[in-house]
């Protein structure tokens, strides 16, 4: 058997399809998702102008990679998104796999390249873990190779390396957060008071509180335990990334958690082998093996994803023996090995007694460290933002409140599911009772909203006032919590509301002139 046979992975021809695929998805989701939002919240007008922070970047002697460094425009902004909703379409699709190794290892890398960009210069509106997870995640898979040639088992392990940091990230900083995800209350509150709620996360929450109890217990074991048995011979790998799939699409059904849940998904499959699947699932093809991978045919490789997500076409070829395998070899374990290395700080911060969450050793983005939710709150405090065209400012105007698309606020609506589909402006709200109101970016919305800034108004659900600028705004806080089933019966409400107090008083256009 040819020498490079030990370098790669024929059995994981499922894994790298799906680790691939899913996550040119996911980066076509977070540049639709900034194509839609980035102007009005970073853009020339937005609430953080980005020549406003570039202007402080070169004053600070800032080094954070990005393709804006030479100057940002809204229309240069909309033709890099464009940009990599082409690339990441065309990989879902399969057709840069088509090609020899370096094809897709260019994609991927200009994936990498273009959403960095965006995010070194998102400031608070890209400050979530998953930014970064997505990055590390699309370089780290650009190295898996195209379709023509065995997935390198060197980059397969560092991808379940990442996925174990992920998950025993999240384990560790839960076990050393708040004491109640040591006594195992922590869903007691959780699916009231998370980020965002889903259309499911109320039923959830009405649950028994035994089963709460053991939801603590079964996440304690996913991200604790089966972390390490990812590593583990086949079948026992397999079935530890199929614990953690489940574990993810349960929390994928409780809540709107952006892109994190199916980050998590998708990278679980670096430790699924073809042959456990087709042990599970008979009637799908064993695809290749060590053995085989050589004289597979040109029929035979095409059936692994015909259709629409055909993965190539014509033979394996290269391998073994073929000077350009080799070198693609080198590369892919070149690459592996910067990135093995790069995982000693986010190691070291595992044992640490004062682990960092979802926090960067590099401008690079690699090798990072994860993790969420240390600490529960308790309540569900949700900020109102209100407007009213009185001249008079009193509590008997006719106040009016502004609607979000995600962010929880007439009593009898459901939320919607939004994941992986990511709404800043709404996360950012949630942060804000935990916080403070009194923040640059929100005292810029406001007097968007007073100005009737249309960019603005569409990151809204609804304006009260259909386009007129109001006269005045003010910002109050309510007490949110689910109706419990009785409640829900007699009122058809989802949430019982209560008003608590003004934290900004009312303001004007003027205030700002």
């Amino acid at each position: 058997m040819d020498w490079l046979l030990w370098f790669s992975a024929p059995d994981y021809q499922l894994a790298r399809i799906v680790l691939q695929r899913g996550i040119a998805a996911l980066f076509f989701v977070a540049f639709l998702s900034s194509l839609n939002q980035f102007p009005a919240l970073l853009g020339e007008r937005g609430f953080l102008p980005v020549p406003d922070y570039l202007a402080a970047f070169h004053r600070l002697r800032l080094r954070r990679p990005t393709l804006f460094r030479w100057g940002y425009s809204d229309r240069r902004f909309r033709w890099m998104c464009a940009a990599g909703l082409v690339v990441s379409g065309l990989t879902v699709l399969g057709v840069p796999q088509l090609g020899p190794p370096w094809v897709p290892l260019i994609g991927f890398l200009a994936l990498w390249v273009l959403y960095m960009s965006i995010v070194n210069v998102g400031q608070t509106f890209y400050g979530f873990g998953w930014e970064m997870l997505l990055l590390e995640a699309g370089f780290t898979v650009a190295f898996l190779g195209s379709d023509q040639s065995p997935p390198p088992t060197a980059v397969l392990l560092v991808t379940a390396w990442l996925v174990f940091r992920l998950e025993f990230g999240a384990g560790m900083i839960k076990i050393r957060g708040g004491q109640e995800w040591r006594n195992l209350t922590a869903l007691y509150y959780h699916h009231e008071t998370q980020p965002m709620p889903g259309p499911l996360s109320r039923q959830f929450h009405l649950l028994p509180k035994p089963l709460h109890r053991a939801e603590v217990v079964g996440n304690h074991f996913s991200q604790l335990v089966v972390p390490f048995f990812l590593f583990a011979p086949q079948p026992i790998a397999s079935i530890a990334a199929g614990l953690i799939v489940i574990t993810q699409l349960w929390l994928v059904l409780s809540g709107n958690f952006a892109w994190l849940n199916w980050s998590a998904i998708v990278l679980a499959f670096s430790a699924v082998g073809d042959r456990a699947v087709h042990a599970l699932f008979p009637f799908m093809p064993l695809r290749y093996t060590s053995e085989s991978w050589a004289d597979a045919s040109a029929e035979n490789h095409a059936v692994w994803s015909g259709g629409l997500f055909a993965g190539g076409l014509g033979e394996p070829t290269g391998y073994p023996g073929d000077v350009f395998a080799w070198a693609w070899a080198a590369v892919a374990l070149a690459a592996a090995v910067l990135l093995a290395v790069l995982g000693y700080w986010p190691a070291r911060n595992l044992l640490s007694d004062r682990q960092l969450m979802n926090a960067s050793f590099n401008r690079w983005q690699l090798g990072n460290t994860y993790g969420a939710f240390g600490t529960v709150t308790k309540r569900r405090i949700e900020i109102v933002v209100e407007g009213t065209l009185d001249d008079v400012p009193t509590d008997s105007a006719e106040w009016r409140e502004y609607r979000f698309r995600g962010k929880p606020g007439e009593p009898g609506r459901l939320p919607r599911q939004w994941a992986p589909y990511h709404l800043r402006l709404d996360w950012l709200m949630w942060f804000l009772p935990l916080r403070t109101v009194h923040e640059e970016w929100f005292y810029a919305f406001l007097f968007k909203l007073l100005d009737a800034d249309p960019a603005t108004l569409r990151l809204l659900r609804a304006d009260p006032f259909g386009g007129e600028r109001p006269r005045w705004v003010r910002v109050r806080n309510s007490l949110y919590e689910f109706s419990t089933r009785e409640q829900f019966r007699t009122t058809r409400e989802r949430w019982v509301v209560t008003p608590m107090h003004v934290l900004i008083r009312p303001v004007q256009l003027k205030d700002v002139r």
